[in-house]
This record gives structure tokens, sequence and C-alpha cells, in this order.
């Protein structure tokens, strides 16, 4: 089994499930449209191209388990901070940040300094899912957005497309999420695509062999070896699962079949503590969906406790003098988001 380095476990323990001041309905006084205002911008997505709601959907992850939901991923570098959107697992794959943009400028249309990107980009994920056919649910909210960004971080932290089941349980389990969680959250790639660069080493070096992947199922290799020549733009993408506009349990249905597109999807099925959950959501949606929702609740309860704010842009950080940073992420409904109570306390790990 792989083991994780030591110093990327003392990393993943920064963002732990910390929940007490998120809760529904947060914006209920403060900002009563926005949830409707995210949805309605993700739908203008949608039909603009479906591929960018996959997209977004898959930001709360990238977010969260980087020092927690605190919308880190969406910062810009700056001189003197590497931001997140160049670390491994993001550059070149994760893409459709002018959709989070666009959610942004309405709710600050609407409702100025008060709806926090963290907020949103837990709303768009959730909308994402609705709107192609998942299930719908009902968002804890009340994040603040970081004040900094940590490329390192990320690339020590967010797995690979060639990581294995073995590998992804120990990640996850240093965040409070089970194995079954792992599988659930995985069906995140029901919908949208991903790069031949995630693959080649799968059609043509697997484990350094220089053979394909004997999981890969023949004839579903022969169309990946056409997609993907050994002489192909690597930022060509393929389907993540036969129905890629639609968030439903055909990628386990795949997984069975010998036609995961990513190592670290097929793995789930090859390996013994994770292939009973694929079976079973391979036979049953509704399942798959009440865990896949249980799971993004989970993830989206992780905080690092550390300072933030309310960014007015989410790209870059509020300017303003350093003795106004607020110190907690607990405020009171009704007051504007911009505002701290020291009486709230500092939340630690």
């Amino acid at each position: 089994m792989m083991t994780m380095p030591l110093f990327l476990i003392f990393l993943l323990h920064v963002a732990t499930p910390i929940s007490a001041d998120l809760r529904p309905g947060f914006y209920q006084k403060t900002c009563p449209e926005a949830e409707s205002i995210v949805r309605d911008v993700m739908k203008k997505a949608l039909i603009r191209e479906p591929r960018s709601v996959a997209s977004v959907m898959r930001f709360q992850f990238h977010d969260c388990f980087v020092n927690g939901c605190d919308a880190s991923m969406l910062l810009d570098d700056t001189p003197t901070m590497l931001g997140e959107k160049l670390a491994l697992s993001n550059i070149n794959s994760l893409r459709s940040y002018e959709v989070i943009d666009e959610v942004k400028e309405a709710l600050e249309e609407a409702c100025p300094g008060v709806v926090s990107c963290a907020d949103i980009i837990i709303m768009a994920a959730r909308d994402a899912v609705a709107l192609t056919g998942g299930p719908d649910w009902e968002v804890k909210l009340g994040r603040l957005d970081s004040l900094t960004a940590n490329q390192e971080d990320s690339n020590n932290i967010m797995p690979s497309p060639r990581s294995n089941a073995s590998y992804l349980i120990d990640l996850f389990q240093n965040y409070s999420l089970t194995t079954k969680d792992l599988v659930a959250l995985s069906g995140s790639h029901s919908i949208g695509q991903g790069r031949c660069f995630s693959i080649m080493f799968r059609l043509y070096n697997q484990s350094g062999s220089g053979k394909p992947d004997p999981a890969i199922e023949p004839i579903y290799r022969e169309k990946l070896d056409k997609l993907c020549p050994l002489d192909v733009d690597q930022n060509v993408t393929g389907d993540l699962d036969a129905t890629p506009v639609l968030f439903d349990n055909q990628y386990f249905k795949d997984l069975v079949a010998g036609r995961g597109f990513l190592n670290s999807d097929q793995t789930l099925y090859t390996f013994p503590q994770t292939r009973g959950f694929v079976v079973l959501y391979s036979k049953n949606q509704s399942l798959f969906f009440k865990d896949f929702v249980r799971g993004m609740l989970k993830m989206g309860d992780l905080q690092s406790g550390r300072p933030g704010e309310v960014r007015k842009n989410c790209r870059v950080v509020n300017g303003r003098p350093s003795h106004l940073l607020l110190e907690s992420p607990s405020i009171m409904e009704g007051d504007v988001r911009g505002s701290y109570n020291k009486d709230d306390g500092v939340i630690v790990d």
C-alpha cells in the first residue's frame, strides 16, 4: 500500500471538519436571492458550454482539500504569491473560472460585499450537479475567503490521474472522509472530459511495462488509441464516461465494464476495498446520489480556521490596512459581511 509522506500528513491536518458556523439559509436576510442568482448564472453557462459546469463542479474538491473551503484556488498570482491555478493538478486542467467571475459580478450588483467566493464555489458545484440531471440538496453557507493561496500545498496534496485506490483511500481518510465517500465523490466524473495527457501512460506504458493497462476493455482501448495516439496534442479531451453531459451512474457502469477513462477511476473497480461500492452504485443510482450528496456536504465542512474576508473580486484579496483583517469566520446573520465582532471568538483546529 502506498503511504503518505509525513510532511503531507501534516499539511492535511490543516483543514479539518469545522461546521459550527455553517448553516442553510445563511444569506436569507442579507442576500435572499443569492442562491437563485447563482443558479441562473449556472443555467446560462450550461447553455453556452455544457463542459463548463462540469469544470465548476470540480472546483469544490480542488478548493476544499487545500487548506479548507476558502476559495484560495481562485486567487491569481501576485508578485509575492504563487497561487494554486498553476499547481500541477490544476494547470491546463481546471477551467471556466470566468463562470465564477460572472456569478460574483451578479451577486455584487445585488448584494455588495455579502456573499463569499468560497460559498459561491459550494453553491455552483451543487447547481452543476442538479442542472445536469443529478440530485439537488440544501447547502450550508457562511464561509469566508482566504487572504492567500499556496501553490506548494496544492502540489503536495492534490492527487494525480495516476493515483491508485490505496493512495486515494489514505488521502481521503486524512480529511475524515471514508472509502465510501471516496467512491461516491469520484462519481463527479459522471460529467465532463479529461485530457489525453492524463492517460498516455495507461495506453502505452502502464507501470513502465511499455504496454497498455490490461484493465482497459479492448474495444474501449482502441477508441482511446484513436483519440490519443502517441503524437497527439495532449490537451485533446475525451469523455469521462459514456454520458458526459448527464449526471448519472453511467460512470460506475463504465468502470465495471473496464471503460474508465482515468487510472484513478478504473482502479476503484480493480481494488478490492473499493470495488464493492462501484458495483453497488452501478446498479443503484438512487443510492449513489444519496451518498454523493453526503460526501459533498462533508467535504464542504472542511475549514482551516484561518483569517478571512469576503472578496469583492474572487481573483484578488481586498485592499485594506492589515489591522482590519477579519480574525474569525463567525459572523452573525444580519450583519454586513465586511464587519467583524471580536466577541464571536476564533475557530482553531
